[in-house]
């Protein structure tokens, strides 16, 4: 009796979580779906006569205004460019410092790893109006250098952490055997621990990639020029000041959200592999 009503809860239980995640799945995949309909939509059809439904018609030339009217190419490429940058960069700098934190023994490991921790606290809005008086000292506002410089300052502390909890799991011994094999700190590092931090690596180059492709703040205050601007403020100047084609704004957006599902759809294991391997700040 005890385990038919056992299996009897069981059953009702595991539909349930069937029921909640199927719900969840779907209002977390319909605005994407939404965003590709009424990107082949015209302004009529999304506001007026059609604004949740199929497009009536397919509207390709959305697309092609958007990739030659709008100047999506210069914002696309502007973009790509910040983002590889800032990826590369940012994780040269924070897995070198996280191994000297979490592998090496010197004076001042334990202060660094603190200071580079409070990092994670500080918020984007408080040093903007610092971060634009020091651009126009160092001479390169409204220049490249003033959203790859902030970006890599802003996702370092994150990677850190996420580097130095994945090498201390890392075995010791590893590292004496190397030794005893005549390898210095940097063949150790490159040959035997570098290969090891792949999973980290790749969740790491994803959530950059994730904050430097979507980042809006800081583009839209450090960059006033046109052909420099990255795709969130690109995106503006598809409103006019009495008309906004929206049609063309949504073929955009689609553009844009590509390259970040295609990251995610590829590193997702080695996201997963990571978070459930490294551990946090010790």
């Amino acid at each position: 009796m005890r385990s038919a009503i056992f299996r009897c809860k069981t059953g009702i239980g595991k539909t349930a979580v069937n029921v909640f995640l199927t719900f969840y799945l779907v209002i977390s995949v319909y605005p994407l779906i939404w965003m590709l309909m009424y990107s082949f939509k015209d302004n009529s059809e999304i506001f007026v006569t059609n604004p949740f439904g199929f497009p009536k018609t397919i509207r390709w030339e959305n697309y092609v205004r958007a990739w030659t009217e709008f100047d999506v190419v210069t914002f696309f490429l502007n973009s790509v460019f910040t983002t590889v940058i800032t990826i590369i960069a940012t994780i040269l700098l924070s897995l070198m410092f996280s191994y000297a934190i979490a592998r090496l023994e010197w004076k001042f490991s334990g202060f660094a790893k603190l200071y580079i921790s409070i990092g994670l606290f500080v918020p984007v809005q408080i040093i903007l109006l610092p971060l634009v008086i020091l651009a126009k000292e160092l001479h390169f506002a409204n220049t490249r250098l003033s959203l790859i410089i902030p970006y890599i300052a802003f996702e370092l502390p994150v990677s850190s952490m996420i580097f130095y909890g994945f090498l201390r799991s890392i075995p010791n011994e590893l590292e004496e055997a190397a030794a005893l094999d005549g390898a210095n700190v940097y063949r150790t590092f490159f040959s035997i621990i570098l290969p090891m931090v792949k999973p980290a690596i790749a969740t790491v180059a994803t959530f950059i990639f994730l904050f430097a492709w979507n980042e809006f703040t800081m583009a839209y205050i450090m960059i006033s020029n046109n052909k420099l601007k990255t795709l969130p403020v690109g995106l503006l100047s598809f409103q006019g000041q009495f008309a906004t084609d929206w049609g063309a704004m949504g073929a955009a957006l689609v553009i844009s959200s590509i390259p970040t599902i295609l990251v995610y759809v590829f590193f997702s294991e080695q996201i997963e592999k990571s978070l459930t391997a490294g551990s946090a700040l010790k």
